[in-house]
């Protein structure tokens, strides 16, 4: 049976080596390409355990952790994703960073998505002190050779949300599949008034 859930603080740490597993299988596929590290992971999404007023979002399917999703206030994100959007004028205090949503293959089109921001929305309303949403999402060329056939972007998706894309940039580093070391990624950032 499938249970979806937020948590917050402390309350992450039992779930991070589940989730780290879940963000290498689901970032293996385009357009994120992530050939993943464990080590890397955990470090990563100690950010989300450590960082005031941060929310996690899991999807258990029994005992089993098959979708999560992330947010925390922007000021307690790294440099390179926090730094574009100040220079853009926005006040990092103020904005609520939708970090990642993963969902295993076969629980995808139930909904989870929306419930993901959904979840999210909500907490940032709770705490009260954000005027916008904000996530960044990978930018790859149309004619990119590991693109599918079949592959559909989200942005239908995500200005259904009420987010819309911005002319704002930040740069991510990882190891593509096939790469023999990182290389810097372009990410656009999509933003939501919240009112």
């Amino acid at each position: 049976m499938l249970k979806a859930f937020p948590l917050t603080g402390a309350a992450i740490l039992p779930y991070i080596e589940d989730l780290a597993r879940l963000r290498i299988e689901v970032f293996r596929e385009y357009p994120y390409l992530y050939d993943g590290d464990m080590d890397y992971e955990m470090r990563y999404l100690d950010t989300f355990r450590q960082a005031p007023d941060s929310l996690l979002v899991l999807v258990q399917d029994g005992e089993e952790i098959v979708g999560a999703s992330t947010a925390l206030p922007l000021e307690f994100e790294s440099d390179n994703v926090r730094q574009p959007l100040e220079e853009a004028g926005y006040d990092a205090g103020k904005v609520f960073y939708f970090g990642e949503s993963v969902l295993s293959r076969p629980y995808r089109g139930r909904g989870l998505g929306v419930r993901f921001f959904e979840e999210r929305e909500r907490w940032a309303r709770q705490l009260g002190r954000f005027g916008w949403l904000v996530f960044c999402a990978v930018v790859r060329p149309e004619d990119h050779p590991l693109r599918p056939e079949s592959y559909r972007p989200l942005d239908d998706f995500w200005r259904r949300r009420g987010f819309h894309p911005t002319g704002q940039y930040c740069s991510m580093s990882w190891q593509d599949l096939g790469e023999s070391a990182e290389s810097s990624k372009s990410l656009r950032f999509w933003l939501k008034i919240l009112s």
